[in-house]
């Protein structure tokens, strides 16, 4: 019989020391915030960290890509037992963003705490939710320490509605145009298996899957518009700098352009909190599946030099373009 090792518990302080330096850059991390995903069966995609809401500055604002609206997520942060000021900043932070998801996650919760959550989703209406997670870290004799969360506060009905949201993806249920989209990002990912920098999110049916570009509240974008019969390649830039960052960008424009071997549509959104640069492939007939290779090839190509041009780029964009 095989010897079993046995798991031991690690001190989150051992880990991170800090809550603002150590631990919510690396909650940021996009591996690591998918895992806070996975937990609440959400596609968590980072916005921004240290949001400021007035005086005070949420720790992690994220979006919910999978939710049909993509509604705020406000993450706060405790590396020890939950307390009252901790409470009182992550409905200031709701309040002030507008956020529709609220996750509270700390080392331990009082039970008064876990109380209050329990309330809140009681006396709140059906689009919006609270969540409170305890993070653990274990190790297995001399390997890394790995996170666990466990979820000890959570909507009523939130099992109940994570079925339901489950079986209105399963393909039976989705429309012709949706089914297709589905499995298009589905035979993608497969595609991208192994690639050295683009890592795709969860398939999902709908319209397009993102990517990380390396900076929170931007990423980079592949679409299907059947509408307008094209497929597209896009960087997405959607915090309340994103003007900024579009000018700063668009100084630099012509040599941008050439490093691209495709047409890029500069848009701005004045009028929208978000600016896009995209560029366009034609598509003829989604359902022909003998043409996915082809499109695929062409995403995958424009979507490397996409981050090619823009990764390196985004990381010197300055806020309100100045230092």
């Amino acid at each position: 019989m095989a010897d079993l090792g046995r798991l031991k518990r690690v001190d989150l302080r051992a880990e991170w020391l800090k809550e603002d330096r150590d631990f919510t850059p690396w909650l940021a991390r996009e591996e690591n915030i998918a895992l806070l995903g996975e937990t609440l069966n959400m596609s968590l995609e980072v916005e921004q960290e240290e949001r400021r809401v007035g005086r005070f500055s949420a720790d992690i604002l994220c979006k919910d890509t999978g939710s049909t609206d993509a509604g705020w997520v406000v993450i706060e942060n405790q590396l020890e037992t939950t307390d009252h000021s901790h409470l009182g900043q992550i409905l200031t932070y709701a309040a002030g963003l507008e956020a529709k998801t609220c996750v509270w996650v700390a080392a331990k919760f009082h039970e008064e705490h876990r109380a209050a959550i329990d309330w809140l989703n009681e006396i709140s209406s059906d689009d919006h939710q609270f969540f409170g997670l305890e993070i653990e870290l274990w190790r297995i004799g001399d390997s890394p320490a790995a996170p666990k969360f466990n979820i000890v506060a959570k909507p009523n009905d939130w099992k109940r509605e994570v079925g339901r949201s489950a079986r209105s993806m399963e393909p039976a249920n989705l429309t012709e145009t949706k089914r297709l989209q589905l499995e298009f990002w589905e035979a993608l990912k497969v595609r991208l298996s192994g690639h050295p920098t683009l890592k795709s999110q969860k398939p999902l049916p709908q319209h397009w899957t993102t990517f990380s570009i390396g900076r929170s509240g931007m990423h980079m974008g592949a679409i299907i518009n059947t509408r307008e019969n094209r497929i597209g390649v896009e960087l997405y830039l959607g915090d309340n700098n994103a003007n900024s960052y579009f000018e700063q960008l668009e100084l630099d424009k012509d040599a941008i352009e050439a490093e691209v071997d495709f047409e890029l549509v500069w848009m701005p959104l004045p009028e929208r909190r978000a600016c896009r640069i995209i560029g366009y492939h034609p598509l003829r007939d989604l359902a022909n599946k003998d043409s996915w290779d082809e499109l695929q090839v062409w995403l995958v190509s424009a979507l490397a030099q996409m981050q090619k041009a823009f990764a390196r780029r985004v990381k010197t964009l300055t806020n309100g373009g100045a230092e």
